[in-house]
């Protein structure tokens, strides 16, 4: 893997030029955001800081999609941030808030694929989900005999009598991560949305009645990262925590994971499209920055290059699902021709 490593690094004429041009203030790329991206982006700074030994290794933070972004769209500049990593696509209110800022070159960079899975304690019972249970757990008001009440549901069995007889309680990423959009978009809004009460409703009486969750320590969020949540099943015997499938895949030994529709999540089944909550994994750049602060491009190059994020790779070994070939190339063409958000 290392010969690998190092054969990728070569291709790249670049890597082994003496910088020339005008003194930077800053030479080390900064990135921060999503915590579900941020173990790949720290072995892709690593490796970079090995193989490319004419640029300093970059400093990866996390502080969640949205958390990355809003720093990312502060400006441009030596005090802001090059590349924010992120779990979901950038959203047209951001790009104008980078653009009223000065930053008006937004590389969106595709990186791989990950899955949403929810997953208890090793020890726990086997959950089998839909959609519409996990809203039930976490609504704050639930549809019974053709109206809306105040939630009643106390384990997960009473629910449905197919699950187990555990006592609900569900940690859920805090509102800025990107996982929390995704498991609003394709689990709760999907599960909300099958019972005729609710799909009476209209406008802002139809997002409060999906979106509003109980009050009562039953659903717990979690601004943090994934290491917080997972602390919390350690503390809470019955909790069920939300996870990106690479978290999962690392610590297999202290988890169950349940299946959602009947499918049981995987880098098979993700990849496939058979697992239903699955989304892209994206890193976005700073066109302003490349060629100031030095190595930018060189990183994207080496993130997107077969050794180090393709079939085989470290990253598919961390947990990435990885992009066909093909799609691979796409991204690194878009970005290469300097092809900005909304363009």
């Amino acid at each position: 893997m290392k010969t690998k490593l190092l054969s990728a690094a070569a291709a790249f004429a670049l890597a082994s030029t003496v910088l020339t041009g005008a003194a930077f203030a800053r030479d080390t790329i900064q990135i921060a955001g999503s915590s579900t991206v941020l173990p790949f982006a720290s072995i892709v700074a690593e490796e970079f800081g090995n193989a490319f030994p004419a640029f300093r290794t970059p400093v990866v933070g996390s502080g969640g999609s949205s958390g990355g972004l809003r720093q990312f769209c502060e400006g441009v500049g030596d005090s802001t941030i090059d590349i924010a990593n992120a779990s979901r696509p950038i959203k047209s209110s951001e790009v104008e808030v980078c653009a009223a800022n000065g930053a008006k070159q937004i590389l969106e960079v595709k990186v791989g694929y990950d899955g949403i899975v929810f997953a208890s304690r090793a020890d726990k019972a086997e959950l089998t989900l839909e959609p519409k249970f996990v809203f039930l757990a976490l609504a704050a008001e639930v549809p019974q005999d053709g109206k809306l009440v105040a939630n009643p549901y106390t384990k997960w069995s009473d629910i449905d009598a197919s699950l187990p007889e555990q006592d609900i309680t569900l940690v859920i990423p805090g509102s800025n991560h990107g996982t929390r959009e995704v498991f609003e978009e394709k689990v709760v809004l999907l599960g909300c949305e099958g019972f005729d009460e609710i799909k009476a409703l209209e406008g802002e009486a139809l997002e409060k009645a999906c979106k509003s969750f109980r009050q009562d320590g039953r659903v717990v969020e979690v601004a943090g990262d994934y290491t917080e949540t997972l602390a919390r099943l350690d503390a809470q015997q019955d909790a069920v925590g939300v996870f990106g499938l690479s978290f999962y895949e690392q610590n297999r030994d202290k988890l169950k994971v349940a299946t959602v529709s009947g499918v049981t999540p995987s880098l098979e089944t993700i990849a496939s499209g058979e697992y239903p909550v699955s989304r892209p994994l994206f890193f976005y750049v700073k066109g302003e920055h490349i060629g100031v602060v030095p190595g930018i491009e060189e990183y994207t190059q080496f993130f997107l290059s077969d050794a180090v994020s393709g079939m085989g790779s470290p990253l598919e070994a961390a947990g990435l699902i990885p992009m066909s070939d093909d799609e691979r190339a796409a991204v690194l063409s878009d970005f290469e021709a300097r092809k900005s958000v909304g363009m």
